[in-house]
């Protein structure tokens, strides 16, 4: 096991579904219980000592490089997207500050650890002689603020499956995984999601996902921001 060198959170996209907040922020920025939704991703690398993160974006992108430059650690470094280029697009064109092996994680989902440290227990799992790509999976029925079908079937091997004809599946993909460069070889568009990645490795073997024990919000719309604050704070106030 070699420990990602470096790490990247994905803040480029627009928010849509986040309106009438994100009319003035980008989501990133929206705070959760008082803090910018980013810093809890932030928070996750500075107490794994990840020294400094990538971070991409777009919309208001200028708001959002005010607010890293205000943190100390870990430090920041911007990758600005002149246009948007999704997922895979916005990782491939950061490159060139990551390493061989590093965390990508979305900027709009928040997750508490359970046992451990999730960032450390991909650590733990990475093997990258048998994989060029790990994911963080939540299980569906634990999956606060998602009413989707599932995204994968995980057999006790740690080999995900994508749901394809079935009609549901009982894990989501959590928004944090583990990406060695490799994965990018030979792919030339600039605009692409990392779905298409992770069906090339799949279909080459070399996908990996491990289920994560804690909790995991999806802050995707007011409505869901609303409640997941009801939540957090229920579960502050407990302790």
């Amino acid at each position: 096991m070699r420990r990602p060198a470096s790490a990247m959170v994905l803040a480029a996209g627009l928010g849509t579904r986040m309106r009438p907040l994100t009319d003035r922020l980008p989501k990133p920025l929206v705070p959760v219980l008082g803090r910018p939704l980013i810093d809890y991703a932030l928070d996750r690398f500075e107490a794994a000592q990840y020294e400094s993160v990538v971070v991409n974006a777009h919309y208001k992108g200028e708001m959002l490089a005010e607010h890293l430059a205000k943190r100390p650690r870990p430090r920041t470094i911007l990758s600005q997207e002149d246009e948007l280029l999704e997922t895979g697009g916005g990782v491939r064109r950061a490159l060139p500050l990551l390493g061989e092996r590093f965390f990508a994680v979305n900027s709009d989902v928040l997750w508490l650890d359970g046992t451990q440290s999730a960032l450390r227990r991909l650590e733990a799992s990475w093997s990258e002689d048998d994989a060029d790509i790990l994911l963080l999976l939540q299980r569906t029925t634990t999956a606060f603020g998602y009413d989707g079908s599932g995204d994968y079937f995980l057999d006790p091997l740690g080999v995900p499956r994508r749901r394809r004809g079935e009609p549901v599946a009982p894990y989501v993909f959590s928004g944090v995984q583990i990406l060695h460069r490799r994965i990018f070889e030979g792919v030339t568009e600039t605009r692409f999601s990392l779905n298409r990645l992770y069906d090339r490795a799949e279909e080459a073997g070399r996908l990996r996902a491990i289920a994560h024990d804690g909790l995991w919000y999806h802050i995707g719309t007011p409505a869901g921001l609303a409640d997941a604050e009801q939540e957090l704070a229920a579960l502050r106030a407990q302790h």
